[in-house]
């Protein structure tokens, strides 16, 4: 632009970053494409055989960090706060500066003080119980109490972006949304977002941060991929008319978008679905379609169905389980299906129960 040389360290950081960057909705904030969830982060587990230990957690976020993906997702759940721990381990080892890496996580449910307590499956005795109850949901003192907890976690002084979880319907939603913004305003946390509820749920809790003058949210993170496109009825197109961000988590439905059907080769594809009992006849249709543009542009299957998500003007969150995946990821950089090929991949969806929240 004024004509001056590239300065070589310029150039070097350029020539290193091999993905790119992404404004998350009408925010300000940037982010990495994609976002590395840290759901795999933790102790493996009975319940969680594919979860990484610390050690090969902490050479997955390094390989992430090197190549440019510095916007990491977890939350305070994920292996009852392991997740945060090793995210805090990784930016201390690696002397990473805080301001290049977005952290974002996520509160609402209870964290186990053991491994084998999981919030979000015993949240009605957790409640309960005189060592957890205030430490769940939605309430001011559950979020402040979450918050400072991430924070030591995660050994820094504030979270990019904080996100609500689930949408707590047995708190006052003036109440979480004044605690959040107050979060805010002590500059603890500095964006909001939230994940999976209904569309007229989080209508709601916008309304009440723009009535009051609170600090609304900036993104979603929501269940959406080319098997699940039930968010497009409503939220998405709420969150597309107000400038909010979208993250889809799942985007690859959980693996079997990146691999031919019957092919299942991971721990966890091996296991059920959270989230549906098997494939329908539709998802072995859209899967195999997904094949045929992969091998027609030599790309590999996840490619293609992260760039449908691409089209669609989201941000997916992908979890990575090992530095080839991380380095697979960023061969993204650059690539776009035609109209033509989005069309191809959309045809065969069939409309499916709600899933994904409750």
């Amino acid at each position: 632009m004024y004509g001056i040389p590239l300065p070589p360290s310029l150039k070097e950081s350029l020539d290193s970053t091999k993905v790119e960057y992404c404004q998350l909705g009408k925010s300000g904030l940037r982010v990495s494409y994609p976002i590395l969830g840290a759901l795999s982060f933790g102790p493996p587990q009975p319940v969680a055989p594919w979860l990484l230990n610390e050690e090969a957690s902490l050479e997955v976020l390094k390989a992430a960090y090197d190549c440019g993906i510095n916007t990491w997702d977890t939350a305070n759940v994920y292996s009852n706060g392991a997740s945060e721990e090793i995210i805090g381990k990784a930016i201390q080892k690696f002397n990473i500066p805080r301001e290049k890496v977005v952290i974002m996580t996520k509160c609402a449910f209870h964290v186990g003080e053991e491994i084998d307590v999981i919030g979000a499956a015993f949240a009605d005795e957790l409640n309960q119980s005189k060592d957890y109850v205030n430490q769940g949901g939605l309430t001011r003192s559950a979020i402040f109490h979450a918050v400072d907890a991430s924070l030591a976690r995660l050994g820094t002084t504030y979270i990019d972006l904080l996100q609500i979880q689930r949408y707590d319907a047995l708190t006052p939603p003036e109440e979480t949304m004044k605690a959040l913004h107050d979060l805010v305003q002590a500059g603890k946390v500095r964006y909001l977002g939230a994940s999976s509820m209904w569309a007229t749920q989080f209508a709601q809790l916008q309304f009440l941060a723009e009535k009051n003058g609170w600090t609304k949210f900036i993104s979603m993170q929501n269940y959406y991929n080319l098997c699940y496109r039930e968010e497009e009825r409503e939220m998405i197109r709420y969150c597309n008319e107000t400038g909010v961000g979208l993250m889809p988590w799942s985007p690859l439905f959980a693996g079997r978008l990146a691999r031919p059907v019957g092919s299942e080769n991971s721990v966890r594809s091996k296991r059920p679905s959270y989230h549906h009992a098997g494939l329908t006849e539709a998802d072995k249709t859209i899967i195999g379609r997904v094949q045929t543009v992969a091998e027609k542009k030599n790309w590999n299957m996840s490619h293609v169905a992260l760039a449908w998500l691409k089209s669609k003007g989201t941000i997916p969150i992908v979890g990575c389980t090992s530095v080839d995946k991380i380095e697979d990821m960023c061969e993204l950089k650059g690539k776009v299906l035609t109209d033509e090929e989005v069309a191809y991949l959309e045809e065969a969806y069939e409309a499916r129960p709600v899933a994904g929240h409750f």
